[in-house]
């Protein structure tokens, strides 16, 4: 890549749309288990609120603050167009009680054969072990739905359902960035006009003793040597603010806490085990970057809050970064404040707010009670701050007074132990609506072109039976299932398999779509055993999945995004948890009244067998323990293993996670926050727990997948990964980049009805929102990829859903329905990647892929209608004349979270020339309509 191409993509963009902070809402920290939530006002049903999260109520409640502090509900909100992003750190207490509770059966079993080995009875014993279940089973609980509300992307969704919102429901994790990142996907959307208002929560709570372990491994040296981390535990809160666009803010007369110019996100991609960057020159390089976005010179900045952790080296940095940033400024003209970084997902958002509301009430931040004699060489000066720096403290209750050119300014920054720098611009609303780029006129809505095209360059893919992409495609050509039993290390037939009726501790069935999790990194990576070991089964898969997606590919530059789609509580956090749960049991054992009749000695000699069966080989603390039980890790291990300069964050949207990740990546693509992008998702859903809890709610298949058929009763759970790295078409076909299919819309919604039933007004609304950002008609579609479940109810509601679409219209020929988890299983967070990979590998064969399984197609679909075919032989696919083969992906997730992605082949595989040009620029996208909107200076909303 040349050197002044990469300059040109070094320059920030122009000044963006300001945003509106409305509505802040903060839960005291030091009472969240004090915090009374009313289930009923919510409408949540009684056996519903057994299985959830202690977060997903104190969320709901930030939220009712939140939208109360915005003036709803008695103000109108924008409900259908209001998203609901929520940003959370590890795993959730709800989480870590369903895993004890599957693993409690096997420790009681090994209990057991201890027990007689220490010479108790066989009756004894088996006693002992009915006892232990019986004194823990209460108090770990068990429903139903516990695999529902244990998600992490079920508390957005029910704080959709709670309060009527319609808009992208997506939960997401980016260690201590994840509120930045949360915020900047926001500004993204509503400066996109794909949102008209943003609901963001974070929160963190000590869910685990565990990650403090992991925490404190973590350490590292500070000055002199000692250990100086200060992230030794979690710092808990929960909180929220809503946004809108200034201009829609100004024009429904909301009070406006602040604005939002900037939020800019930078990597610096270090191999290794995950640790803050110490790099000054990036720090600055991004805090420069930010402040010309928002055309706001560094010395109109008054008052700067550093949300990072207390990591000596990396306060230093920062320090030094800002030292610089600033340099030639006036002892004392900058305040300088510190937020609490140990807050790990809330840390971001506790600034944010703490600067809005200051800013609203022009005084500056209070400092906080405990903050010591300063140590630097002005007077004032805060801890670690280097010498000449112009900073100083803020004095309890001090005005803030406005600068002689400026409005009241400031910037919060943030870093992540993952690599990411965050800069983010704020200023005081002196209400009136702006002007500038990106201004919205109040007489008439701004007129839009439509999104520009993306581009898919490369992909790589692991799922059962298929070990790399082209394997796959080997797979669906061949129209053979590769679902079957899971291996006996995945699923104890004796402990956890029971066909027949429902159960909390059993699974009915046996079948799934089995991946082995790779035991040595990629040939390419050097990676430490000892840190590879540390990995969860998840970040392991992925890592050979991206070495399939950069095989041959290196020098990726620019700014990028690595957007995983996966569950936001990682198996490996989950067992260590577990683990530190059982072990504690001894003392319980030792007192289980079966146990009353032995000896002192045979209890010792019953404890030592017991710690020796149940031993897992659990690591000691090292700093990559933590590593393992990021979800965002995953990502994270992508750009900083590959040396990308690109953010990493993790996703989760339920069912429709890959879609929601690769939705986030387009938006940054569109934005111009990024010029590359990874997106895809990954999950290993063939576990025990899984099974058992999905068996519990009946979802599971008592045979296997089969979506569309007569028989179909559910699905069979599978493990994969799927990734793909997209550009902007026009930066690919500069690049010469292979244009594997574009990308021309992504539609999302929330049903904001039931938790679990899939509803049709929900996903037609998702379609629908795909179809307003292009300028062709469903009825030119020649293939859907379905979600496909295998569920009754699921497969005919998407069909009557796709029915009120792709019905009608001078189409050429039947829609090609599909889907592939009849060929691997349902893979959760990776369906969307399954989906959309099967998508593309056929648009590059021009082969219509078939379905197996299907052995009676379900009369009750209603594939007449559209007209539909659901076809169990590939067949040819044949480009229609004048246009290039279309096709959409459907994934719907728990919750009522709906997305639907528009693919097209590249037209410059057209054969009709016309068409070889067809998105050469993205005004070619915009139709006749929009384009006359334009010239006369309005246009659709």
């Amino acid at each position: 890549m040349t050197s002044d191409r990469q300059a040109r993509r070094a320059t920030p963009a122009r000044p963006g749309e300001p945003l509106a902070i409305v509505g802040i809402a903060e839960l005291d920290p030091d009472g969240l288990d004090g915090v009374v939530v009313d289930v009923a006002r919510f409408g949540i049903p009684p056996m519903q609120a057994k299985s959830m999260n202690r977060m997903q109520l104190l969320m709901l409640e930030a939220a009712r603050r939140c939208l109360a502090d915005a003036g709803h509900p008695e103000r109108p909100l924008p409900a259908e167009r209001t998203d609901v992003v929520t940003g959370l750190c590890f795993a959730l207490d709800r989480q870590h009680a369903n895993a004890v509770r599957i693993e409690l059966p096997w420790y009681a079993r090994e209990l057991e054969r201890a027990a007689r080995a220490a010479g108790a009875a066989p009756d004894q014993a088996a006693r002992a072990a009915a006892e232990l279940r019986g004194q823990l089973a209460p108090r770990l609980g068990g429903s139903p739905h516990d695999r529902v509300g244990e998600m992490a992307s079920t508390i957005p969704a029910r704080i959709a359902a709670a309060f009527k919102l319609r808009g992208r429901t997506l939960a997401v994790e980016s260690a201590e960035a994840t509120s930045f990142v949360a915020l900047a996907h926001a500004a993204d959307q509503l400066r996109a006009r794909a949102s008209d208002a943003v609901l963001v929560l974070a929160g963190q709570r000590r869910e685990s003793p565990f990650v403090a372990d992991a925490l404190a491994a973590k350490g590292v040296p500070g000055p002199g040597g000692a250990e100086t981390d200060g992230t030794r535990d979690l710092a808990e809160g929960v909180g929220a603010v809503l946004l809108k666009r200034l201009a829609t803010a100004v024009r429904d007369g909301d009070r406006v806490y602040a604005t939002v110019l900037d939020c800019t996100l930078r990597h610096d991609p270090r191999p290794g085990c995950f640790r803050h960057s110490h790099s000054v020159a990036l720090r600055q390089d991004a805090a420069a970057d930010s402040l010309r976005a928002a055309g706001a010179a560094p010395d109109t900045v008054q008052y700067v809050e550093c949300a990072g952790s207390a990591v000596a080296r990396e306060a230093a940095a920062e320090h030094e970064a800002l030292a610089r940033l600033h340099a030639g400024r006036a002892p004392g003209t900058v305040v300088l404040g510190a937020g609490d970084g140990r807050a790990f997902a809330h840390a971001g958002l506790a600034s944010v707010s703490r600067v809005a509301r200051a800013l609203h009430a022009r005084r500056y931040p209070d400092p906080p009670p405990d903050d010591g004699e300063p140590v630097g060489a002005a007077a004032g000066a805060p801890m670690g701050a280097p010498t000449g720096a112009p900073f100083r403290r803020a004095r309890t209750g001090e005005e803030w007074v406005a600068g002689p050119q400026a409005p009241r300014r400031a910037v919060v920054h943030g870093a992540s132990l993952t690599g990411t720098f965050c800069h983010l611009v704020l200023e005081e609303h002196r209400g009136r609506a702006p002007a500038g780029p990106g201004a919205r006129s109040r007489s008439g809505p701004r007129a839009v072109s439509r999104p520009v095209p993306v581009a898919v360059v490369g992909f790589g893919g692991r799922f059962a039976g298929a070990p790399d992409a082209a394997a796959f495609w080997q797979v669906v050509d061949s129209g053979r299932t590769r679902l079957g039993p899971v291996p006996d290390d995945v699923l104890d037939r004796d402990l956890y398999h029971s066909p027949g009726a429902l159960s909390l501790t059993h699974s009915y069935t046996d079948q799934g779509g089995h991946v082995p999790v790779p035991d040595e990194p990629p040939d390419d990576l050097a990676v430490l055993p000892l840190r590879y070991a540390a990995m969860d089964g998840a970040q392991r898969l992925a890592l050979d999945v991206a070495a399939e997606l950069f095989a041959g590919r290196r020098g990726l530059t620019g700014r990028g995004v690595v957007a995983v789609g996966t569950t936001l509580g990682l198996t490996k956090e989950r067992r260590a948890h577990t683990e530190l749960v059982l072990a504690g049991l001894e003392d319980t054992v030792a007192a289980l009244p079966a146990l009353a009749g032995l000896s002192a000695l045979r209890k010792k000699k019953l404890l030592e067998r017991l710690r020796e069966r149940t031993a897992r080989g659990a690591a000691e603390p090292s700093p990559a323990l933590l590593d393992g039980c990021l979800a965002s890790g995953v990502a994270a291990l992508l750009a900083n293993e590959y040396g990308l300069g690109a953010v990493p964050l993790a996703v989760e949207a339920a069912c429709a996670s890959s879609l929601a990740a690769l939705d986030v990546a387009v938006g940054a693509l569109r934005s111009g926050a990024a010029d590359f992008a990874v997106a895809g998702g990954v999950e290993l859903a063939c576990t025990t727990r899984d099974m058992v809890l999905c068996s519990a709610l009946g979802l599971l298949s008592h045979s296997r997948n089969a979506p569309f058929d007569a028989a179909a009763d559910g699905f069979t759970p599978g493990d994969g990964c799927g990734l793909f790295l997209l550009k902007r078409y026009d930066d690919a076909r500069r690049d010469g980049d292979t244009v594997h299919g574009v990308i021309r819309a992504v539609g999302a919604s929330n049903d904001a009805k039931s938790l679990i039933a899939p509803d049709v007004e929900g996903q037609v609304r998702a379609m629908q929102r795909a179809f307003a950002q292009v300028d062709f008609e469903p009825c030119t579609v020649d293939y859907l990829e379905a979600h496909g479940t295998g569920t009754k109810v699921g497969d005919r509601v998407e069909v009557a859903a796709a029915a009120r679409l792709y019905a009608g219209g001078p189409r050429a020929g039947a829609l090609r329905i599909g889907s592939a988890k009849s060929f691997f299983g349902h893979t959760f967070a990776a369906a969307g990647s399954a989906g959309l990979l099967r998508t593309l590998l056929a648009l590059r064969a021009g082969t219509l892929p078939p379905n197996t399984l299907l052995r009676t197609l379900n009369p009750a679909l209603g594939l007449a209608a559209i007209p539909a075919e659901i076809a169990t032989r590939a067949e040819p696919w044949p480009r229609p004349p004048g246009r290039p083969r279309r096709a959409a992906v459907s994934s719907f997730g728990t919750g009522g979270i709906n997305y639907h992605v528009l693919v097209e082949e590249d037209p410059a595989h057209a054969t009709h020339h016309e068409h070889d040009d067809h998105y050469e620029s993205h005004d070619h996208y915009e139709n006749r309509e929009s384009r006359e909107n334009r010239e006369k200076g309005s246009g659709p909303r």
